[in-house]
């Protein structure tokens, strides 16, 4: 199935980003944006519908992720370089406009890119993440709350570092696919919450698991965990933000960030229709935070039906 996107970098700002790509621009280009600990492979299913469908699909490797460069490290990771990076991406291809769909993080720079750049924007879809004005604040959470953790210099890389890569990932889905939020408990660290006899979820098969580990292999964990996780603090400040094009939310019922401090207020309330007047949200009353590879027949149709909403 992932045989027919082609792979290639581009030299965008400095970084060769990895870039994953497949069909021809006969309605229009759409720009897949990954989260943690996703690479461009979590958007294949998705790609391949987008293509079928005449659309161009491009997935990059974020910065720092699978098979893009990794920034020095002595360079303060942004999240404004991240809508830089799409940006540039874009120009470098001469792409004039594109439908942007995001997950997870990867929300984030999609809802920034659309607000900063209405004019190269067509439409906006998102997953897992509601559209925030300013950061998150997650100081209501037990000290055990894996964001909590992972933003502690080193101890992420403490706890990662006693396993190998494959099992990192693994324990990561399997954590992440579940409608509980991770928390540790005293005295144990998140990658404790899974050992090896906890299976996989039915829908990510040991060959998906090892797609992502051999792109870890190559990318490591060090800037994927500066972006998200040591710069959620800095996420971008919007004043009177209001988007001026469409805007899709999905959200998976059973997805454990609905458990998130005024995440569900956030969605179910109103809140979002302020910032976007042209708004639309679904829920996927099964759907875990992965819902994309979990159901990728269903949001398939979601995007479709997005796309051709706003040709």
């Amino acid at each position: 199935m992932a045989q027919q996107i082609e792979h290639s970098h581009l030299l965008v700002r400095g970084l060769n980003l990895h870039l994953a790509q497949v069909g021809k621009d006969e309605l229009g280009t759409v720009v897949f944006l990954h989260g943690f600990p996703e690479i461009w492979y979590t958007w294949r299913h998705q790609m391949l519908a987008v293509a079928a469908a005449g659309y161009r699909a491009i997935a990059p490797d974020s910065r720092g992720y699978g098979l893009s460069d990794q920034p020095p490290e002595d360079v303060e990771a942004t999240w404004e370089d991240l809508v830089a990076d799409v940006l540039a991406i874009l120009d470098a291809l001469s792409i004039q406009k594109v439908f942007l769909v995001g997950k997870d993080y990867g929300a984030m720079p999609a809802y920034d890119f659309a607000l900063r750049h209405p004019d190269r924007t067509r439409g906006v879809m998102c997953m897992g993440i509601p559209f925030s004005p300013g950061p998150f604040n997650f100081d209501t959470m037990p000290e055990g709350f894996y964001i909590l953790r992972w933003r502690e210099p080193d101890r992420a890389e403490a706890d990662f570092g006693r396993h190998d890569v494959r099992r990192v990932v693994r324990t990561i889905y399997i954590l992440f696919s579940r409608s509980d939020v991770p928390i540790a408990e005293e005295g144990q660290e998140i990658m404790d919450l899974a050992d090896l006899s906890t299976p996989l979820p039915p829908w990510f098969t040991e060959e998906d698991l090892d797609a992502y580990a051999a792109l870890y292999e190559k990318s490591g964990f060090r800037y994927p965990l500066q972006i998200p996780y040591r710069a959620l603090h800095r996420m971008t400040k919007h004043v009177d933000p209001k988007f001026q094009v469409p805007v899709f939310m999905v959200m998976g019922e059973k997805d454990y960030c609905f458990k998130f401090p005024g995440f569900e207020t956030a969605m179910r309330s109103g809140v979002m229709k302020t910032f976007a007047p042209d708004l639309k949200i679904t829920y996927i009353p099964e759907g875990c935070h992965f819902v994309q590879e979990q159901f990728p027949d269903q949001i398939n149709d979601l995007l479709l039906g997005f796309l051709k909403d706003h040709p």
